[in-house]
């Protein structure tokens, strides 16, 4: 039994069509596919890999080299501390005085330059984002820089289920192009608990509903990446027919 192996679990939900490129991911970390369970819009993926234990001889290691930097920082603290006595009218002094600048309004070309609706024509990044694989890493780059920000894209409607028990609430993937449930490439954007009203449908032939295949230009906020599911967030501003 001492031999015997002991395994960390996960369990990692994912949307339609991306469980492929969520597996792959997982199996670069080292982990190890061992069940789907397939829901309406979301699969649950279930995976293992073994443990690691430390080493004894790494543990005492680790201790001894805790009380150490213990030590370490509170010589630090003391020394610091002593000096603060000596230097603290100064410090002050020199930190309002950095501080007054920072007061003074942002120019007005970086206030125009946040404002504006980013699209794949004005911004080279959120282009190759477009043409990317949904589980790259320029997703999570993108959504931690632009999150709040307006996007703009020409796509479609990959796939749509209703949101939990409510039947006019829904979950849209969407895609960049015209492919709509066959989209293979770019992010896999999510509209979360949505419903007809919340797209803001524009153009002059307002559709009634909408289904998946249906193309639209689409403008939204970016919201949060969730690298697990391979989903990136968006909350709808407007929905052009095209």
């Amino acid at each position: 039994m001492a031999d015997e192996i002991k395994y960390d679990y996960k369990s990692v939900q994912t949307v339609r069509g991306t469980d492929g490129l969520v597996i792959a991911r997982m199996q670069k970390d080292g982990w190890e596919f061992v069940e789907q369970t397939s829901g309406m819009l979301r699969s649950t993926l279930d995976f293992r890999r073994p443990k690691k234990p430390l080493p004894r001889h790494l543990i005492g290691t680790a201790v001894g080299g805790l009380v150490i930097l213990a030590v370490v920082i509170g010589v630090a603290a003391a020394l610091e501390d002593g000096g603060g006595k000596k230097d603290g009218a100064n410090r002050s002094t020199a930190t309002t005085a950095s501080a007054e600048p920072s007061a003074k309004s942002a120019p007005t070309g970086a206030m125009s330059a946040a404002a504006e609706v980013i699209t794949p024509q004005n911004n080279p990044e959120f282009a190759g984002l477009l043409k990317t694989d949904s589980c790259d890493n320029a997703n999570q780059d993108f959504a931690t820089k632009y999150r709040g920000r307006t996007v703009a894209f020409d796509g479609s409607i990959v796939h749509m289920a209703p949101h939990g028990d409510y039947d006019t609430r829904y979950d849209f993937l969407l895609g960049p192009g015209d492919m709509g449930p066959n989209s293979g490439i770019g992010p896999a954007f999510k509209y979360e608990d949505v419903n007809s009203l919340d797209l803001k449908l524009t153009g002059r032939d307002t559709p009634a509903t909408v289904r998946a295949g249906d193309r639209f230009r689409f403008v939204a906020k970016v919201g949060e990446f969730n690298a697990k599911q391979c989903i990136l967030f968006l909350d709808p501003v407007s929905t052009e027919v095209q």
